[in-house]
């Protein structure tokens, strides 16, 4: 009996022995990023500056393009619709259906109410419902101010989530729609997704690709304009992946988030809420640093993004920096009063 008890606290012992020694305090650290993400060739994207009257190339890819001549529209299939209205049947109304779904605004119960050409009703109340959130005239037809509307560059981020529209205006309070759905005030947006309290100083991380100093130093301007508006936010680069808060990278086409890039123009970048903190860009984009004409500001887009990387939605505002699009070769970083009521807002401030 005594040699059994022997036995039992010998094995005990060297169970003991195999914990380590922080066992008690364990660490939840950020997965490593997938190995096709790490992997992932991408050509880098062109950085333009208009710091001169001759911009200068701040980086090319190594098959060296001109500069821009003419505006990319990845979104240009909707040009042929336009006149469209309800009971039609016009080649190209599945891609709008497709369009719409992606920003939230279309889901059929039935799989194949996306792929058919027919303008359904459905669809109309889309478009209206479109139409309302920037300011058009609402008819439920693909009029000429629609359809410029629709094929702007603009954000990935839907406007509408989980069948809660992010843009409706509300004028006075807060409209609640249950467990993380968006609660509207005034023009601007936010969900019940933010930041822990307490959790003001946020780092990020720029992706390995990410290495030359033009970039860096727009997107670092980017994060210095919300903590000077908020007061209540400070953001850090830091060099380790695992300890960041929020990450920045550049990816092409489907890139495994969800949400695939679709080329020059179109979908410029996408973010998602707290306190996810990725940050992603299209490096097909013809990116500048300034106002270049055909060129998208990187900044500006960025300021966008860490919008919703803090939690706030679109807003119906166009002067607004949380506004979904953005024209080609204009400068936007300056905040409307809507952006900072809504940030001041969502977190109390």
């Amino acid at each position: 009996m005594a040699q059994h008890f022997k036995l039992i606290s010998c094995i005990s012992l060297f169970l003991l022995l195999l914990v380590p020694s922080n066992a008690e305090k364990p660490t939840h650290k950020k997965p490593l990023l997938p190995s096709k993400y790490e992997n992932l060739e991408i050509k880098k994207p062109l950085i333009v500056s208009s710091n001169s009257e001759n911009p200068k190339l701040l980086h090319a890819p190594s098959n060296s393009e001109n500069l821009a001549t003419k505006k990319p529209q990845p979104f240009g299939f909707l040009n042929h619709l336009k006149g469209g209205k309800k009971g039609e049947n016009l080649a190209g109304i599945r891609e709008l259906k497709k369009y719409l779904n992606k920003f939230g605004y279309l889901n059929y119960k039935s799989i194949n109410g996306h792929d058919n050409d027919h303008f359904d009703e459905m669809l109309e109340a889309a478009v209206k419902t479109y139409q309302a959130n920037y300011n058009l005239k609402i008819t439920g037809i693909l009029d000429s101010e629609t359809i410029s509307k629709m094929v702007m560059p603009r954000c990935g981020f839907p406007d509408i989530i989980n069948g809660t529209n992010s843009m409706t205006k509300k004028h006075e309070g807060h409209q609640h729609h249950g467990s993380n759905k968006l609660h509207i005030v005034a023009h601007y947006s936010y969900g019940s997704y933010k930041w822990p309290a307490g959790k003001t100083h946020l780092y990020y991380w720029f992706e390995t690709h990410i290495t030359y100093s033009s970039i860096k130093r727009a997107v670092a301007r980017a994060f210095n304009r919300w903590a000077s508006y908020t007061q209540h936010f400070t953001f850090e680069e830091t060099l380790d992946y695992q300890s960041s808060d929020l990450t920045v990278t550049y990816y092409r086409g489907d890139h495994g988030d969800g949400s695939a890039f679709d080329g020059p123009g179109g979908v410029l970048a996408h973010a998602f809420f707290p306190t996810d903190g990725r940050l992603h860009f299209d490096v097909d984009e013809r990116w500048s640093i300034g106002a270049i004409p055909n060129y998208v500001d990187l900044e500006s887009v960025a300021v966008h993004e860490i919008g919703h990387l803090l939690g706030l939605g679109h807003s119906t505002v166009p002067d607004a920096i949380m506004y979904p699009s953005i024209s080609y070769g204009v400068v936007k970083t300056n905040f409307h009063a809507d952006d900072v009521r809504g940030i001041k807002a969502l977190y109390n401030i």
